[in-house]
């Protein structure tokens, strides 16, 4: 057994215990992709996967619009009120912070081991929800520039 092999059945098991599911079912995919002999397709995943999963996200989101739960006038008080605007800007924030966070997981993809584990204890002692690497890599990113700012 291979050194990637057992960091994903850590990670998987690391899921299970933190219950963080979608950690623990994201490293069982390619546990099972690497026992069925299928590792041509993880330079494919690492590609499109996001993508595929961001697009996904979005259609969670976008579901009240479907059904018009979301009347055109609490749209144009997105533009006009303070909470819609400070919506607006946490969005332009996160964006900008996600492209970071991407561009530093590229640099140093280690640290996303790090992150998983920051990711698991969040779930399993604080109640949060992970809802992906990009924006911890995000905050990573901030923190790291920050860090060495002040060096």
């Amino acid at each position: 057994m291979n050194t990637s092999t057992l960091l994903l059945l850590l990670i998987m098991l690391l899921g299970i215990l933190g219950r963080s599911n979608i950690i623990a079912a994201a490293a069982a995919a390619l546990l099972l992709l690497e026992f069925a002999s299928l590792e041509r397709f993880f330079p494919l995943l690492e590609r499109r996967a996001l993508e595929v999963g961001l697009i996904f996200l979005v259609v969670s989101v976008l579901i009240p619009f479907t059904y018009g739960r979301v009347a055109p006038v609490e749209i144009l008080r997105s533009f006009t009120s303070t909470t819609g605007l400070i919506a607006i800007l946490s969005g332009l924030l996160a964006t900008l912070l996600n492209y970071q966070g991407l561009e530093l997981l590229k640099r140093y993809p280690h640290m996303m081991v790090g992150m998983i584990i920051g990711s698991i204890i969040g779930v399993a002692f604080f109640g949060g929800i992970p809802v992906g690497p990009l924006m911890a890599g995000g905050i990573a990113a901030l923190l790291v520039y920050l860090v060495e700012y002040l060096r």
